[in-house]
């Protein structure tokens, strides 16, 4: 977008670059010698494979990766026409396809220097590499790929006739295109679901914004990524048109969440609140300016659906590829690009984010019989606030009786884990020094107080800390415990004061199974990781009359001891629900919701914990 005419910011080189040794693409060729605008460039036997090679992307996979390359002009510039870098990042794409899972590709842009038929014709032929493996990517035209004058009825160009709809139809990602070709959409799978790209001429025309209209209408649940030659002009700053672009069609439209523009440069961000209150975030990525008019650098997002976010990098597959054969100054400070602006990360709550247009149904509750699996000894769930009793639901007699302390109370809330059988939870309110709250404990003839488990056993809980909980009065309170001592059962190895057995959160808030097996005489212990406030964890303890496991969330903890453990030592005293007894005593009272918690006389498989 260089020329007298294009608003740009100047062309203040970026911070310096990264020089990591990020050489994972050195197989790649990208170093052909430069070629004419109308012949074709030999690829070496590496390229061809990494053309030919590959996989389709994985569509369930929840990480996931989009490609975009900016502004290409200079290397498609009338005689000075140089197709290598492209050719060196499509295929650089191919060549990755499999270990970063990529989607698709999105070229923002000024994909030539003047717009003339000889240019297309080149940067056409390299575009074949992605063509010939099916590969799904959108293009759009930029200030130099058509009159900048004109907006999308502007008939017909070289542009249009290299990439116009007819280029795509067939193609499985290819949604369509505005009857005057200018404007497209694609559509991709990528982490179970459908994802949409809108690629928008360099201006659309009253007639373009009823198409993108049209199109988001008929894809009401599908999230957009918003793609477009001109929008952002800086850190922060919308240009003219982009802020003409958002406020007719990005702030009503709470689908769009991302948008990527090229055309200025240096690379920067926005970050605007739609209509609906929620956050889009606004992409520049440029390097024209850089050495070898950007040498086709990419930027490749990578969405992680389960951290809730996207990692973003940009690197040179052409520098990369040449890397062997030695670089010059210029080429090993481009070879990957590390400043705040070109290797960012960005936090979204993706659910949250696509709950407005595309809510995930809460799953239903499911009934307590569903959950009384063969050798079910409790189950306990709280639907409703506790009066004085909790019944045992796998009809065993072991119930809950509900004891107070320093004039503590036990509350009750809706609040769940999300895949929690019951809808309820409890709310205990315990505090230490001076000790106050409330926790249940079985009843004294409930047949769980003399059960050993020499077979094995599978303890499960939810649970949730709130944002006061704090160590010095809350560490170590028990969510689920056995009374009665070491001492007491004859077993004196460690601190015969401790409970028989505690599955408790430390002071880091780390969850510990501590328990005195049948066959030893000190604490078996299981450690778990820190598990952050305001979340909902689920903890199982399966043992299967040899060894004990402890599970967060369905996942093996790493300090599970190998030692053998079989059974629980018993001195027929009863169990605790959110209490922790010492010596005998009440210590320490749960600070936190407590959901369903469930105790079967076997080991269960993670397919069996009640998450499923």
């Amino acid at each position: 977008m260089c020329t007298s005419h294009d608003h740009h910011q100047g062309e203040a080189a970026q911070a310096g670059a990264g020089r990591r040794s990020f050489l994972r693409a050195t197989a790649l060729l990208g170093a052909a010698a430069t070629a004419s605008a109308t012949a074709g460039v030999a690829l070496p036997a590496v390229a061809e494979a990494a053309e030919k090679g590959g996989r389709r992307p994985d569509t369930d996979s929840r990480r996931f990766t989009l490609a975009v390359m900016p502004d290409t002009q200079y290397l498609f510039d009338g005689p000075s026409i140089n197709p290598a870098p492209i050719e060196a990042s499509l295929r650089y794409l191919l060549e990755h396809a499999e270990d970063d899972n990529i989607v698709f590709l999105s070229h923002l842009g000024d994909l030539t220097q003047n717009g003339a038929e000889a240019e297309f014709a080149a940067i056409s032929q390299a575009f074949g590499i992605l063509d010939r493996r099916g590969v799904g990517y959108s293009v759009l035209a930029g200030n130099h790929d058509v009159r900048s004058s004109t907006d999308d009825q502007r008939g017909s160009t070289p542009y249009l006739d290299a990439f116009g709809p007819q280029r795509f139809k067939g193609r499985s990602t290819f949604g369509g295109a505005s009857p005057d070709g200018y404007n497209s959409y694609h559509l991709f799978r990528a982490a179970g679901r459908e994802w949409l790209v809108l690629a928008l001429d360099w201006r659309l025309s009253a007639k373009g914004y009823a198409w993108a209209k049209d199109v988001l209408a008929q894809h009401p649940r599908t999230p957009v990524i918003l793609t477009t030659h001109e929008l952002v002009v800086q850190d922060d700053q919308l240009s003219d048109y982009g802020r003409q672009l958002w406020d007719q069609l990005v702030a009503d439209h709470d689908q769009i969440f991302l948008t990527l523009n090229g055309h200025y440069w240096p690379a920067g961000r926005a970050t605007l609140k739609n209509a609906a209150g929620n956050e889009v975030h606004l992409h520049l990525t440029n390097y024209q300016n850089r050495y070898f008019g950007g040498a086709a650098m990419i930027r490749l997002y990578h969405f992680d659906l389960d951290r809730d976010v996207i990692d973003v990098e940009t690197v040179s597959p052409w520098i990369l590829g040449r890397a062997k054969k030695g670089l010059n100054e210029l080429e090993r400070q481009e070879i990957e690009l590390s400043g705040d602006a070109d290797r960012f990360s960005v936090a979204i709550d993706f659910a949250d984010r696509f709950s407005g247009f595309d809510p995930v149904p809460a799953r239903p509750a499911r009934p307590a019989s569903r959950m009384l699996i063969p050798g079910t000894v409790a189950y306990w769930r709280f639907d409703a606030p506790v009066s004085t009793t909790v019944r045992d639901l796998s009809g065993r007699g072991n119930d809950l009786g509900l004891v107070t302390v320093g004039g503590g109370t036990l509350g009750w809330s809706a609040d769940h884990h999300p895949d929690q059988p019951g809808h309820g939870s409890l709310e205990f309110q315990g505090y230490k020094s001076p000790l106050r709250g409330a926790y249940l404990k079985t009843v004294d003839a409930a047949p769980l107080n003399s059960a050993t488990f020499k077979d094995g056993y599978t303890i499960e809980a939810f649970y949730r800390l709130p944002a006061d909980w704090d160590p010095d009065h809350n560490a170590w309170s028990g969510i689920v415990s056995r009374t009665g001592t070491g001492g007491a059962a004859g077993k004196t190895g460690d601190d015969p004061d401790e409970p028989l057995a505690t599955l408790s959160l430390s002071n880091d808030r780390e969850p510990q199974w501590a328990m005195r097996p049948l066959n030893q005489e000190g604490i078996a212990t299981n450690w778990g990781q820190e598990t952050p406030l305001e979340t909902w964890w689920h903890l199982a303890v399966v043992n299967d009359g040899r060894h004990t496991t402890l599970y967060v969330e369905g996942c093996p903890v790493v300090r599970n001891p190998t030692a053998a453990a079989t059974g629980i030592t018993s001195v027929q005293l009863p169990w605790l629900l959110g209490g922790y007894e010492y010596a005998g005593k009440i210590d320490q009272i749960l600070h936190g919701r407590l959901g369903d918690v469930r105790i079967v006389a076997r080991a269960l498989p993670v397919t069996s914990f009640m998450t499923h």
